[in-house]
């Protein structure tokens, strides 16, 4: 295995997000709240084999975990051939993706062929009401059918991702729990944050892990928090009956000294923080015939040289408004959680 690159902070590089299209089919309240986007134009986006050929010279570097992201990435055609490619490097420990399920029934068993190793499925409610309410679309159904094609097609590992809201979803954390017992899947809960698309966010609508347990040590009593190393976003914890659920709690609880995480978009620009305002090109380099030593001396004077702890710089502020406006993000789509990955 490499020897993984370290930043200034001794933060290594392990866990590179591909995002592999910047398009959606949900229009979801704190990602995309816009019906319409500047869309990144085709002839920029990657092709499979530029992807597979950047995370040979990421894996060099000792990255062992890659998710793929969007937008939503079922929406890119042909995506089990990727798979396929970065599915055979031993050296990846994890391979996973993140998807809003919609097209997931259709797709799980493909995807599994290919060579994937776990789902995340996004589902930030049980009720096709507040479905449609918040994703302004009706397929609250077929998001349920993919979750439920997840374990046919033999996936285990499997995660629920649900962004709480205060007034929209909070009051739905059992429910979620009892769900994700009967995939079976883990549930984690993401505190809403203010970065790219969340142009609608504020503070008071933040419901924080430290309420989330309340509630949840309400419903099921004594919650106790499962001890081990890790660098994944989440803080684990366990109810008295033994069922695992996780807690993100970027916004209140940052974990940026810890963090281990990149972001590669769809057109190749390379981010070191979900918060950073600019990317390294990538993409550039390689189409104009760059070597992999050549990829590999850019990419290590980018991280080697990384400082970024941007969700703790946002909870320094104190009063906080969202990150970017709308006429920023209209400016460079770039800004965007749809271009460049959770």
């Amino acid at each position: 295995m490499a020897t993984a690159l370290v930043d200034t902070r001794n933060r290594p590089l392990r866990n590179l997000r591909v995002s592999v299209t910047d398009r959606c089919n949900l229009r979801c309240g704190y990602c995309m709240p816009e019906e319409e986007y500047v869309w990144l134009p085709r002839e920029e986006i990657l092709h499979f084999e530029e992807v597979s050929r950047l995370v040979d010279v990421f894996i060099e570097l000792g990255v062992d975990k890659v998710r793929l992201t969007g937008g939503e990435p079922l929406l890119r055609r042909g995506l089990p051939a990727l798979i396929r490619l970065l599915a055979a490097r031993p050296a990846l420990r994890d391979l996973a993706i993140t998807t809003n399920g919609v097209l997931l029934a259709e797709h799980a068993p493909a995807l599994r062929a290919a060579g994937l190793h776990r789902v995340t499925v996004s589902l930030d409610t049980l009720r096709p009401e507040r479905f449609a309410a918040l994703t302004r679309r009706n397929h609250h159904a077929q998001v349920l059918e993919g979750i439920a094609a997840v374990p046919r097609a033999g996936f285990s590992g499997t995660k629920l991702d649900t962004v709480v809201i205060r007034g929209v979803n909070d009051d739905e954390l059992a429910d979620l729990i009892e769900f994700g017992r009967r995939v079976p899947a883990e549930v984690r809960f993401i505190e809403y944050m203010d970065v790219g698309g969340a142009t609608r966010w504020s503070a008071e609508q933040v419901v924080s892990r430290t309420e989330m347990l309340d509630v949840l040590a309400r419903r099921y009593g004594g919650i106790v928090p499962v001890v081990e190393t890790s660098s994944a976003p989440a803080d684990r914890f366990r109810l008295p009956d033994g069922t695992v659920f996780g807690i993100i709690a970027s916004t209140t609880a940052p974990f940026c000294a810890e963090c281990d995480r990149s972001r590669l978009t769809a057109d190749g620009l390379w981010y070191l923080c979900l918060y950073a305002m600019r990317g390294i090109d990538l993409r550039g380099p390689l189409r104009g015939g760059a070597s992999s030593a050549q990829l590999k001396a850019l990419i290590t004077g980018g991280w080697t040289a990384r400082t970024d702890r941007g969700a703790e710089d946002r909870l320094a502020l104190g009063e906080r408004t969202p990150l970017v406006q709308i006429s920023g993000l209209k400016r460079d789509p770039h800004l965007e959680m749809h271009t460049r990955g959770g």
